[in-house]
This record gives C-alpha cells, sequence and structure tokens, in this order.
C-alpha cells in the first residue's frame, strides 16, 4: 500500500477531503456500541452461569433451570407478546420441539457445570453449533478447522483418574441440544412471524418445568439467597442476551458476530476461575483455545465466490 500524501504533496486542484460529520460518524459508533454490547452480553451470559451455580447446594441445577425457564418465559412473552391461538398445527410442531430443546439444552449444560465446571461445560457445548458451521463448509481451511477442534474435545475428555463421565457426557448433550436449537430456531423463525415461535415455545418450557418448581419448593423450601441467586441467573443469562442479540446484530456484522460467540468459552473458563475457583490446567486452557481458534479460523478465512 502506498504511503499517504502529505500536505505539501496534495495538489492545488485536489478535491479537499470531505469533513466527517457526525451523521457519518454515526455507523461507526453504532459499531462499537454493539462491539461492546457483545462484551457485555458474553460476560453477562457467563457470569449469570456461575451466580445460578451458587444455588445448586440448595436448589440444584433442575430448581436452577426452572427458575431460568420463568425468566426466560416472562421477559419474550413480553417483548414478542406472542399469539399462540392463531398458530397452525404446522407451526405448533417445531415450536414444541424448541421448547423441548430448549429445557433439555439448559439442565444438561447447569448438570454439567455442577460436576465438571463452567469452563468445560460450555467448551463442550459450543461444540454444537462449531460442528454445525463446519459440517455445512466445503473448504479446506474448514476440515483443518474441524480437525483442531476434534484435537481440543479430545484433549478435554482424556481419561484421568478425577474424570467426570457423566459430566462430560452432559456437555456433549447441551452441545447437541444446541445445534438442534439453531437448526429449530431457522424453522421456527420461517414459519412464525417475529420472535413469537420463540416466545410460545419458552413459555412452554417453563410450563413443563413448572411442576419440578412446585416439588422444590414443598419438599426442600429454597433460601431467600438461593432463588435469588436463579433469578440473577435467569436475568443475565436468559434476559440481557436475548435483548442484546437483538440490538447488537443490527450494527455488527454476522461474521463479527459469529467470531466474538467463539470466544464464550474463554469467558466462562476466565468466569469460573475467578468468581468460583475453578481453575484449569495448562493442558486444559490449550484445549479451550483449540476450539475457540478452530471457530476463529472458519470465520476469518476467505471465501470463494
Amino acid at each position: 500500500m502506498p504511503a499517504a500524501s502529505s500536505p505539501a504533496e496534495v495538489p492545488p486542484t485536489s478535491v479537499p477531503p470531505v469533513p466527517v460529520t457526525p451523521s457519518a460518524a454515526r455507523p461507526d459508533r453504532r459499531r462499537l456500541g454493539g462491539v461492546a454490547t457483545m462484551v457485555g452480553s458474553g460476560l453477562s451470559n457467563q457470569t449469570g452461569a456461575a451466580i445460578g451455580s451458587l444455588a445448586f447446594p440448595v436448589l440444584g441445577p433442575a430448581g436452577v433451570v426452572a427458575v431460568r425457564q420463568y425468566v426466560a418465559a416472562f421477559v419474550l412473552l413480553a417483548v414478542a407478546r406472542p399469539r399462540p391461538l392463531s398458530f397452525t398445527r404446522r407451526q405448533w410442531g417445531p415450536v414444541l420441539l424448541l421448547a423441548l430443546v430448549f429445557g433439555t439444552m439448559n439442565l444438561s449444560l447447569y448438570t454439567a457445570i455442577d460436576r465438571i465446571g463452567l469452563g468445560l461445560a460450555v467448551t463442550l457445548e459450543f461444540l454444537g453449533p462449531l460442528a454445525l458451521a463446519l459440517a455445512s463448509a466445503r473448504r479446506r481451511v474448514d476440515a483443518c478447522c474441524a480437525v483442531i477442534a476434534a484435537a481440543g474435545a479430545v484433549t478435554l475428555m482424556r481419561p484421568r483418574p478425577s474424570t467426570d463421565h457423566l459430566g462430560l457426557g452432559l456437555g456433549l448433550l447441551a452441545a447437541v441440544c444446541w445445534a438442534s436449537y439453531i437448526l429449530l430456531n431457522r424453522t421456527v423463525g420461517r414459519r412464525v412471524p417475529g420472535a413469537q415461535g420463540a416466545a410460545a415455545a419458552a413459555a412452554v418450557s417453563a410450563l413443563v418445568f413448572l411442576p419440578v418448581g412446585v416439588v422444590l419448593a414443598l419438599h426442600r423450601p429454597p433460601t431467600a439467597a438461593a432463588l435469588g441467586y436463579a433469578v440473577v441467573a435467569g436475568v443475565l443469562s436468559s434476559a440481557v442476551p436475548y435483548l442484546a442479540d437483538l440490538f447488537t446484530l443490527r450494527h455488527v456484522p454476522p461474521a463479527a458476530f459469529g467470531l466474538f460467540m467463539s470466544v464464550n468459552p474463554v469467558l466462562a473458563a476466565l468466569v469460573g476461575w475467578v468468581g468460583l475457583g475453578q481453575g484449569l490446567g495448562p493442558v486444559d486452557w490449550a484445549a479451550v483455545t483449540a476450539v475457540v481458534l478452530a471457530n476463529a479460523l472458519s470465520i476469518l478465512a476467505p471465501r470463494r465466490a
């Protein structure tokens, strides 16, 4: 790239540079705002999961997930205001499947967090959307990314004396659910206008978890602190990310959004380390980095027309 001309080198007949007006600078400000929102959304999501884990001794993962589902349903119903009575059978099918996957994904993830820690659980869950993205790609670089991600996953699941195989399995179940959640969301988005389908699915999932909340309240009454932790987890991990993503996707390119999403395992590991004292060893950090790097390379690599 040639060096920029100094003011003395500009010919007198040259058109002077157009000054940057507030309206011209507005897109840059919006993009910066979108990036800041992504950072806040990621930290909110992982911090919410960490705070929710503080309620595990009293409510258990199922109780925390139940409260999170209630909060998610309340927020989505308030934002989308669905009209379920107008849904057809063709629309209700994927909505009900989405509700099932939504609940199973959160329950398996939170149970995995309880058993293997926040960083490892979120990294394993992230393999779901990563595998989905790589499976639809046809480039050599994507094949290399798949190998890198697989190596990271195998490293995380390597046999050790303290290995919790059930926790690892639940993390992989959360990955399958997240990939299914993405596919079902696309179908629901095509068949149901706006966010009505997602809101209806969240409401159905909350109804499914309602008996769980009732049983826990009767047999193991929650303390105010535990209930507060669960509510905060629902707000930080459901309400804030959802509303933040609505803003972010309007001002940030999809590639940049996907690239930042890949940093969530690192954020989860950092939040687990700082907030919960769940430190990772050097090998585990390398494995988490490999999974994040695989996604970053897949997004940043140039695509042929």
